[in-house]
């Protein structure tokens, strides 16, 4: 049984993965399943959670929970812990975006992505810390290369992945004592929902326009899914998806700069009116979260 735990550390163990539904979520947890793991799937899309789960090879569970609500996750937690065990690894992908200018963007939805990214990661860190600590188990914070060089029309989705990534780093050394292994998983272009209507921001599409052709390559999330999967297997400190992104670190002080470089140019050849072109929530698990924000109907714990 020991060397068995040594060569397949996942397998028969528990994960948890929030923002679930679609995209990175789903195709981690697939992973996830496939290398033997017992998965619950965490999302606010009831539907699109359960036909996840459902595609799952392995055993899976299903919980409606906002990662904003911190009652909701410590209730996800107790029926993690009760119907399949405690979590050994714990995955806080749960993300929302939302793009235009500062000025223009809603003060409630720019507050919301902070609070869906960057709260929300320190809620599941907060709701799941024990059972980890319990199973020696791993943290990991999804990330982005949005914390690299922060982009215009984007300000609360890269303030919220440079604060996820610090919060990660300083939860690191808190919990390493009692076993607990916190990695950051920095993602670049991805091929989900949430990236759709990318080349609708002229800033964006600069930016990536002026990036090398092999980082403007968008990749699928069941590939991103496959290298989060062995930084898992691991428990990397660091996982890069794709890996030449950790080239990238040593060059992050050069990034702020080139970035505004291009955006500057940009903006100066844009009009306001195609500057504010789809100002607003991107993607449709963004959508899901922001109108079922808006219309109040969050559920502070799912139903008994």
């Amino acid at each position: 049984m020991h060397n068995d735990a040594v060569h397949d550390p996942l397998r028969g163990r528990v994960a948890v993965v929030t923002g679930a539904a679609r995209g990175i979520g789903s195709a981690l947890a697939r992973r996830l399943s496939g290398a033997g793991m017992h998965v619950a799937l965490l999302g606010r899309e009831a539907q699109s959670l359960h036909q996840a789960a459902s595609a799952l090879p392995g055993p899976a569970l299903c919980v409606e929970a906002d990662v904003t609500d911190q009652d909701a996750l410590d209730h996800a937690a107790e029926q993690v812990a009760r119907e399949l065990g405690d979590a050994s690894v714990v995955v806080a992908n749960a993300g929302v975006a939302a793009g235009g200018p500062f000025r223009q963007t809603d003060a409630d939805l720019w507050g919301r992505v902070i609070d869906v990214n960057l709260i929300g990661a320190a809620n599941t860190a907060r709701a799941f810390l024990p059972q980890l600590a319990r199973t020696r188990g791993y943290f990991l914070q999804i990330a982005s290369t949005a914390a690299f060089g922060s982009a215009p029309m984007m300000s609360a989705y890269c303030a919220s992945k440079a604060g996820a990534e610090s919060f990660a780093r300083a939860l690191r050394g808190e919990v390493e004592p009692d076993g607990v292994t916190v990695g950051i998983a920095y993602v670049h272009w991805t091929g989900t929902d949430m990236i759709s209507g990318l080349d609708d921001h002229p800033v964006l599409r600069a930016l990536r326009g002026h990036q090398p052709w092999f980082a403007r390559r968008v990749h699928s999330p069941d590939k991103v899914a496959e290298w989060l999967t062995a930084g898992v297997d691991r428990r990397a400190l660091h996982i890069y998806a794709p890996p030449w992104l950790r080239w990238c670190q040593p060059l992050r002080p050069l990034f702020p700069a080139v970035v505004t470089r291009v955006a500057r140019r940009e903006l100066r050849r844009s009009t306001a009116e195609e500057l504010a072109v789809d100002v607003g929530v991107m993607g449709p698990g963004g959508r899901a979260d922001w109108d079922a924000y808006s219309s109040g109907t969050r559920r502070s714990r799912p139903p008994e």
